[in-house]
């Protein structure tokens, strides 16, 4: 599954410097990080209304909008996937609690 990840970040950072009017990721990189965030923003409204209905179908297409929209915008912040793999198995064995204080925040 991370060949797909790593696929596509390398795709989308090639998009970077691919013609605004032919690309849809790259019209969205020119028109920066606020409307990549806004793309983000309704995606993931979309995934929770898929999850709520409750087809199995619409969550993974919409989840996969959100994955694919967040990753431009990771991509954006000059980040790749593996940046947020290597996050998560840091948090591994840990409770969210004890994750949360090992970065100094408080809920």
């Amino acid at each position: 599954m991370n060949d797909v990840l790593a696929r596509l970040s390398e795709l989308l950072e090639q998009r970077k410097s691919a013609d605004p009017t032919s690309s849809y990721v790259a019209k969205l990189y020119a028109k920066g990080m606020d409307s990549i965030l806004k793309k983000i923003g309704e995606e993931a409204t979309e995934t929770v209304i898929a999850a709520k209905g409750g087809n199995k179908d619409e969550i993974i297409y919409e989840t996969a909008d959100l994955w694919f929209h967040t990753m431009i915008m990771l991509a954006k912040a000059d980040l790749k996937p593996q940046d947020i793999l290597l996050e998560l198995a840091r948090r591994e064995g840990l409770s969210g609690i004890e994750e949360k204080a090992s970065r100094g925040k408080q809920d």
